[in-house]
């Protein structure tokens, strides 16, 4: 399947699960466009679950499952799922919360000693917020960093033990086994679908090098515009690529998704 795929198949008319990332594939230049937020409500008017796999911070993610239209938020890449059961709002991890904390004090250590050779690079503002990761911030709040910077950061962190993802604008690092298609696998069987319907009813939409993985999990993967500055280096790559950037490319599948009857 090439870059240039922008329609859906009569195939996806199954689909009941809409997983989707949100930093550039629900957002766009760091905003939220209405037309994303309009099109999760149209979705699940239409019965379809929506699911945020994110790797933002569970302070975000507990802003996203109390106020946006979504079934739940694994956050964090993972290490966290937020749903509303009953009418409120639950936080669980497949760990203790505590042990969880423990591990990220320690890679904060490290990775604060690796920055130390990058002046001027940082951990993201939103690092208070997380219970699990260590972030760095690498084009949300300063420009763009160099690729080649990124992967080399991205190798440092890996040869420390640790697990680590470059997303548009984050270097995400956590100690753990939790990723978001082990945790996305792991939810979708706990609402009772066996591997066959994970993969004939869920779909998965992103932008970027961390999602690959779930393009990997889902057959039925969607890529907005963006994911083409990340199509050569992709191991895994969405079956179809919308013509528009961020939210506005999760609007425009939306539409497509919801017009197959």
């Amino acid at each position: 399947m090439n870059s240039d795929t922008m329609s859906l198949s009569p195939d996806w008319k199954k689909i009941e699960w809409v997983l989707t990332d949100v930093d550039d594939t629900l957002t766009w230049q760091g905003q939220l466009p209405p037309e994303a937020l309009i099109a999760m409500q149209q979705l699940r008017k239409a019965g379809k679950k929506v699911v945020a796999v994110t790797g933002a911070c569970a302070g975000w993610g507990d802003h996203i499952a109390q106020l946006w239209p979504v079934d739940a938020v694994l956050a964090e890449n993972g290490a966290v799922i937020m749903e509303k059961q009953g009418g409120f709002l639950t936080l669980r991890s497949a760990i203790p919360i505590e042990e969880i904390r423990s591990r990220q004090q320690r890679l904060k250590s490290e990775i604060e000693a690796i920055l130390e050779d990058y002046p001027g690079l940082n951990l993201t503002l939103d690092q208070a917020y997380r219970v699990c990761e260590v972030a760095i911030d690498i084009g949300q709040n300063r420009p763009k960093l160099d690729s080649r910077i990124v992967d080399e950061i991205v190798a440092r962190i890996h040869a420390l033990g640790a697990n680590a993802t470059a997303s548009s604008i984050h270097i995400n690092a956590w100690y753990g086994k939790h990723s978001k298609k082990a945790t996305a696998t792991a939810f979708l069987k706990e609402k009772g679908l066996t591997v066959q319907q994970i993969k004939q009813t869920a779909c998965y939409v992103g932008d970027s090098m961390n999602d690959q993985y779930m393009f990997e999990l889902l057959p039925m993967s969607v890529g907005v515009a963006n994911i083409r500055h990340y199509w050569q280096q992709l191991v895994f790559k969405p079956q179809v690529v919308m013509s528009q950037p961020g939210g506005f490319g999760f609007a425009e599948f939306s539409s497509q998704l919801l017009a197959l009857k």
